[in-house]
């Protein structure tokens, strides 16, 4: 049902190679070994690095006979110090590859390192295509089902003096090898499980509805949807549950092809903002902005496409008019959220109304607002940051 307009033409954005299902990471070691690799920086988080995750990478990395040294400085929203910090163990060690594993953060916290290898400072690369060379070889291992940050041209890295998360949307950015394997999703908390999975289900739906959408990343966004409404409540109950954690995993990267490419909305811009502010796990602030949004977004003239999004989630036995559709629609992503036990509102993460005013006018500058398919004033926007507290 692409959105596109003829008279436009558009690209598609994908990892060169996309290894995916039980035990791919074992192919780790192989496909640094043929980026040409010498030795790599392996960007983590703290908590992988603690697990022992990150030794096991390392390990294998250096069967194949390329030298490794780990970064564990990746933090969960990471910032432009995490950056630089892991832009000099990257020249000190005299690496020239780079391996992320973990969620969002560290592939992000990765890109950003890639970027400042070929000089300046990371805030200098905020917005479109701002990079002029290529980047170090990368391969992105991906741990969680829910930002697609392994697959995707886009890079969310919080600028520590304006407390604003900066979006870098770089096709250079874009790791040459992205593994989904979900032997490594295995066990991660219920909270974090069902936080990732909502940030998926949103860049689905923002994908779906965004302006720039096309009949492939629809088709992308659509399955994404029907996976995560079939398996995340499974995978949060019981994260040994192998198979809702493999379809959790194709579910996020199928929405990562539709947002690469589709772009995402105001859900995303605003959430960008809470994140900068207040720390916040991204999923979750997704998850209690994305009902008021497309609320938001019902009157405008993509709102119908939603309708489409309903079917996914309930069975209907007769036809209702479709405002009424679309309440049932929002409803049942509320529904959702609270089966998963995602808080109820931005109240309850600690967010201050007399932030509201701030967080909008920069969210409003986001990239991400740019493909919304209803426009927003100030106000608006003020106004949705309310519903949703």
């Amino acid at each position: 049902m692409g959105k596109a307009l003829a008279d436009q033409t558009f690209g598609f954005f994908i990892p060169t190679v996309n290894l995916m299902g039980v035990g791919s990471s074992k192919e780790t070691g192989p496909q640094v070994k043929a980026l040409g690799g010498s030795k790599a920086l392996i960007v983590t988080d703290a908590g992988l690095f603690k697990m022992g995750v990150a030794d096991k990478i390392k390990a294998q990395i250096e069967e194949a006979g390329v030298q490794a040294v780990i970064f564990p400085g990746a933090e969960p929203n990471p910032t432009d110090k995490n950056v630089h910090d892991g832009l000099k163990a990257y020249q000190d060690n005299k690496c020239d590859c780079i391996v992320t594993l973990g969620g969002g953060s560290s592939h992000d916290c990765g890109k950003g390192i890639g970027l400042v290898a070929n000089g300046g400072n990371i805030r200098d690369y905020e917005g479109i295509n701002k990079s002029t060379k290529p980047m170090p070889p990368f391969v992105a291992i991906n741990t969680t089902a829910g930002t697609a940050s392994e697959m995707t041209r886009f890079c969310i890295i919080t600028n520590t003096d304006t407390h604003v998360k900066m979006a870098i949307v770089d096709w250079r950015t874009t790791p040459n090898i992205a593994i989904n394997d979900p032997v490594l999703m295995i066990g991660k908390p219920p909270a974090l499980t069902a936080a990732t999975g909502m940030d998926a289900l949103t860049h689905a739906v923002e994908a779906y509805v965004s302006t720039i959408a096309t009949p492939i990343t629809d088709a992308c966004a659509l399955m994404a949807i029907k996976l995560i409404a079939n398996n995340l409540r499974a995978a949060v109950a019981l994260g040994s549950d192998i198979e809702a954690r493999d379809a959790m995993a194709y579910a996020e990267f199928l929405a990562g092809m539709a947002f690469n490419n589709a772009s995402l909305g105001y859900v995303h811009a605003m959430a960008h903002q809470l994140g900068g502010f207040y720390n916040l796990p991204h999923g979750v602030c997704n998850a209690i902005l994305l009902p008021a949004v497309e609320e938001f977004n019902m009157i405008s003239s993509l709102g119908s496409v939603l309708l489409t999004l309903l079917k996914l989630w309930v069975k209907i036995s007769k036809v209702s008019p479709s405002v009424r559709l679309l309440i049932v629609a929002i409803a049942s992503i509320r529904k959702l959220s609270a089966d998963i036990r995602i808080p109820a509102g931005l109240k309850d993460l600690g967010c201050k109304v007399e932030d509201f005013e701030t967080m909008a006018k920069n969210a409003m500058k986001d990239a991400c607002s740019f493909t919304n398919p209803r426009i927003a004033t100030l106000q608006d926007v003020i106004n949705i940051y309310k519903a949703a507290f």
